[in-house]
């Protein structure tokens, strides 16, 4: 084989390569350019609603006057809520599954059926939550059962990043504390758990962005149209924003009057979601900094 075919052979891999870089970062263009369009299109039509009055007051006079603060407060239980019932769960069944199960044809099928329910629509754990939570356990509708429902549907991402988490820490650790006279557990609870951490936040970042943004788990399990006051039992109703603002589009009467509060309603509920997720990611943050300290 000649000098001039290697050098054809490696300016066509060459050629390859460019093009293929062009792609992913055209890719990576349009998804930028999408992302600061919806921003900025929400931003526009929405900004000019949000004042004191707006984030303090319920809504009023058919939901044309007033604020969002039932709303807001209800979002804010339904995630926390349901984040606190799925972290426990999740976490506890990706160890077991990451440390304890026997590999094989039984372990598939399980991770076959999480895999699963993480593509299940969301509208289909809203009928779950309320024939099981609601009819079943005679929750009723309820902060109780929305966030239980919610719990439920997060779920499968807890356990999916949980266990990578738990797979990506290196064996060499499992080791040396077995080899210094550690249990299993102990090894668990005090060596892989802690190393493993900051990832396993990122799960509950991503299930936490999840529970508080959708609408039809809770349309049927724990939002209303409209309540004054704020909750103060996991077994009232409360208000929710992704509901208030289907709610807003699909059945208010007074569209003119009612879409900037549509738009008002989704930027404070992209801002919840974000605020709440850069806690989470400065707590990741802090935690691997302590650990590689």
């Amino acid at each position: 084989m000649d000098i001039s075919t290697d050098g054809r052979r490696l300016k066509r891999r060459q050629a390859a390569q460019k093009a293929f870089f062009s792609v992913f970062r055209l890719a990576a263009v349009i998804n930028a350019a999408a992302l600061i369009v919806v921003g900025f299109f929400i931003i526009a039509r929405g900004a000019g609603s949000i004042n004191w009055e707006f984030l303090t007051r319920a809504p009023y006079n058919s939901m044309t006057k007033g604020g969002i603060m039932p709303c807001i407060v209800g979002t804010f239980y339904l995630a926390a809520g349901a984040l606190l019932f799925a972290m426990p769960v999740g976490v506890a069944a990706a160890i077991y599954m990451n440390e304890y199960a026997v590999k094989g044809r039984l372990l598939r099928v399980i991770r076959f059926g999480i895999n699963t329910l993480a593509g299940v629509p969301s509208i289909v754990f809203g009928l779950f939550g309320l024939a099981f939570f609601c009819i079943v356990l005679k929750f009723g509708v309820s902060l109780l059962a929305g966030c239980l429902t919610l719990g439920v549907m997060t779920l499968p991402v807890i356990i999916g990043t949980t266990e990578e988490a738990l797979k990506a820490v290196p064996d060499t650790y499992r080791e040396a504390s077995l080899g210094l006279g550690a249990t299993k557990w102990q090894t668990i609870y005090r060596v892989v758990i802690p190393a493993a951490i900051p990832e396993i936040l990122t799960g509950a970042i991503l299930g936490l962005g999840r529970a508080a943004g959708e609408t039809a788990p809770i349309m049927f399990t724990a939002a209303v149209f409209y309540t004054p006051i704020l909750p103060t039992s996991i077994f009232d109703k409360v208000m929710a924003l992704p509901y208030h603002i289907y709610a807003l589009a699909t059945e208010g009467r007074e569209i003119a009057v009612t879409g900037p509060l549509q738009y008002g309603s989704a930027l404070v509920l992209i801002v919840l979601v974000c605020g709440m997720n850069l806690f989470a990611i400065i707590t990741r943050a802090r935690l691997r900094r302590k650990l590689k300290g």
